[in-house]
């Protein structure tokens, strides 16, 4: 342990147990309380955007970040000083040296850096993120695999997730040639045929002025024949502490992405119950459980966006669906009522009720309207990676929405206290029943 490890053996909760290196700040590793090695690195004071409300954001968003090919993210203190992430340690060998010491990547290797990478940034960039200083020093491999780190930690501004896709062009040409990871030299390798075919149109389209995004890149690579499959560079962790290995890596076998696969499951479903709940509260409650809705989606879409503008944007972006769920509630009472003409009476109230929910239900998930529930899911992933706060939310969720549905099916809807409005209601929707029957 060095010296100034020695001076300093806690940091927040974690037990110093090593400094090691990294292509930014300070890095040590540690281990939480049950003894789990994790890698802590101290934010320099240029990563640290003001107010530190900000920060605290950014390292929320940096939890969210779910994939198998980007750093998992577990802690973190914005408040602290100086302050810190915090994510899981597993070493690995930067991509910088793995080229150094075994050559250019090709064939299947380099195919599966190009994918690995886009399909990490797309995660960043979906979690409202930049990487902000991608590299050939930020991405780490395990088994032949990338890992991705450093995400979200780079001072703010600059060309955000376009800057992010020029770099992984940078890095993907680098990769593919040992060269110098600059732009020039990128352009270089481009016009010297170096890159192979499949790949070099795409790496043409990263560097432009107006690149794909990261999410379009990762399913433009994905559709490429990778080429004959070689024995991936072999990965000799260095023993600690070894410089440049302080990154949460997983390892890149078939255990991390069934595991994230199972994360996001969890997600989906702990998701799913809350839309139950949401449209069965529209159900029992139609007139009060109605604004529910719209307030929570707004709220999502705000979290997803700092600021003022962020706050507009949220309440435009939700008052521009209620429309959209106005017709599905529409749709849903028209055809409760038609079923008069078969002879099927629908209770009046009944059919207020459930074209309520049916709007409810399409301000999270009808067609076209994706960003809250994938909004809700990102943060239950969060949620379903600890297995204590999983079992508790399942736990609370599935009671709610058990409830909601049994009540929605079972108890008596009631616009109170409009009880004016719920007579006028029952009479005109049993007036039009009688019209058609």
């Amino acid at each position: 342990m060095s010296g100034e490890t020695r001076q300093r053996q806690q940091i927040g909760p974690y037990r110093l147990l090593a400094r090691l290196g990294g292509p930014t700040g300070t890095v040590y590793r540690a281990a939480d309380a049950g003894g789990r090695d994790v890698a802590i690195r101290l934010l320099p004071d240029a990563a640290v955007p003001a107010p530190r409300e900000r920060l605290g954001r950014d390292l929320e968003r940096m939890r969210e970040v779910l994939s198998p090919y980007a750093v998992d993210v577990l802690d973190g203190d914005a408040s602290a000083d100086p302050p810190y992430v915090v994510s899981r340690f597993v070493p690995g060998r930067p991509l910088i040296d793995v080229v150094a010491e075994h050559g250019p990547l090709q064939g299947a290797n380099l195919h599966r850096l190009a994918l690995g990478t886009a399909k990490a940034l797309a995660a960043v960039h979906e979690a409202g993120l930049a990487h902000g200083a991608f590299g050939p020093d930020t991405v780490l491999v395990v088994d032949g695999a990338p890992v991705v780190t450093d995400f979200g930690i780079a001072p703010h501004g600059g060309d955000g997730a376009a800057g992010d896709v020029r770099a992984w062009a940078r890095t993907v040409v680098f990769a593919a040639t040992g060269g110098p990871a600059d732009t020039g030299d990128a352009a270089a390798a481009l016009g010297a045929g170096v890159l192979p075919e499949p790949l070099r149109p795409l790496v043409e389209a990263a560097l432009s002025a107006d690149p794909p995004s990261a999410a379009r890149l990762a399913e433009a690579v994905a559709a490429l024949d990778p080429g004959p499959d070689s024995p991936p560079p072999p990965t000799v962790p260095a023993p600690a502490p070894a410089p440049r290995t302080a990154y949460s890596v997983p390892p890149a076998t078939s255990g991390r992405p069934r595991q994230a696969a199972v994360v996001r499951g969890w997600a989906r479903l702990l998701s799913a119950m809350v839309v139950v709940l949401a449209v069965g509260l529209a159900i029992m409650l139609p007139l009060a459980g109605a604004p529910v809705s719209p307030a929570a989606v707004a709220a999502l879409r705000r979290r997803a966006a700092a600021g003022p503008r962020g706050v507009l944007s949220a309440l435009a972006r939700t008052a521009a669906t209620l429309p959209y769920a106005a017709a599905f509630a529409l749709a849903v009472g028209a055809g409760l009522i038609a079923l008069s003409l078969f002879g099927v009476e629908a209770d009046p109230l009944g059919v207020c009720a459930f074209a309520v929910g049916a709007g409810a239900g399409a301000l999270w998930a009808a067609p076209g309207v994706t960003g809250p529930y994938r909004r809700l899911e990102q943060w239950f992933a969060v949620v379903a990676r600890s297995p204590r706060r999983l079992a508790a939310a399942g736990a609370a969720l599935g009671v709610l929405a058990f409830l909601a549905v049994v009540g929605a099916i079972s108890l008596t809807p009631s616009l109170a206290p409009m009880y004016g409005l719920q007579t006028s209601t029952e009479s005109l929707i049993a007036r039009l029943q009688a019209a058609l029957h």
